[in-house]
């Protein structure tokens, strides 16, 4: 993607997306202080947003951030969107701590609103994943918030573009299945779908939710249960969830080759016909 597909919005001003458009001392630069939300668009229609607000919330409230205006995000949104349709492509909004010291104490400014929009290629049909050395803290003080402190996943992600890989799956402390750097991930085991619970350390996901919550309303039981990490060494079928890539059947767990699988074919089906059924679901 290039700087002139990005729309870029900051504090109520469309702005150059190549250009300085933040303080250096914004709280997001120096320490990562900032809650942010990515979002899937689709003909130009952006997709579960009110899921991905009530998610925002959540993760300011816990990163002990003022109360979002979502109202003010909506003006950005919208900024972003206006125009020539985007096909398919990513909304992002981020919300920071605004400026602060040069450290992680906070000051009394008020928030920074940032919101981009542009396009990005469709997911493949399907990938492979690899499992990383290390590991997601279950007992972290931003456990479950989607902060953009996102170093560690830049880490992991880099180490599985390497290999080939389109993701990197991370294990808890305890060593448990947990997530990958922006999915997550379920297994087929025995005939059953399974996926690690939110106590496990993951973030959860909009798309892991949709999927929980019309897979039950469909006749399709998908378990959340805490599971070794080798559940991945016997599982007949794996696939991840995201907002971009939705239900993604997984080809591959490091050198272990895994066929296309049935109850993967049939989520997939399941979310695509409940999504074109509504767009903020």
């Amino acid at each position: 993607m290039t700087d002139s597909q990005l729309r870029v919005w900051v504090d109520g001003e469309l702005v150059d997306p190549g250009g300085p458009s933040i303080s250096a001392l914004d709280h997001a630069v120096t320490v990562g202080d900032a809650v942010f939300e990515t979002v899937k668009i689709e003909r130009g229609v952006p997709f579960a947003l009110t899921r991905h607000h009530r998610r925002l919330m959540r993760s300011a409230a816990g990163l002990g951030l003022p109360e979002p205006d979502l109202a003010l995000l909506a003006k950005g949104i919208d900024a972003v969107l206006d125009g020539p349709p985007l096909d398919f492509g990513r909304l992002r909004y981020s919300v920071t701590g605004g400026l602060g010291p040069l450290g992680s104490d906070r000051g009394d400014a008020t928030l920074t609103y940032i919101v981009l929009a542009g396009p990005q290629a469709r997911p493949p049909a399907s990938g492979a994943v690899t499992v990383v050395p290390w590991t997601r803290n279950e007992r972290s003080a931003v456990v479950g918030l989607k902060t953009t402190s996102y170093a560690e996943n830049v880490v992991a992600l880099a180490r599985a573009r390497e290999r080939g890989a389109v993701e990197a799956v991370f294990a808890n402390t305890r060593g448990e299945l947990c997530e990958c750097t922006g999915s997550n991930i379920f297994v087929v085991v025995e005939g059953e779908v399974l996926t690690p619970p939110v106590d496990s350390g993951l973030l959860p996901g909009i798309t892991r939710e949709l999927v929980l919550e019309w897979a039950a309303q469909g006749g399709i039981r998908i378990r959340e249960e805490t599971l070794p990490l080798d559940v991945l060494d016997r599982a007949d079928e794996v696939f991840l969830t995201s907002s971009t890539k939705d239900v993604l059947p997984v080809s591959a767990v490091d050198d272990r080759r895994l066929p296309p699988g049935p109850l993967t074919a049939t989520v997939a089906d399941l979310f695509r016909r409940c999504a074109a059924r509504d767009a903020d679901p």
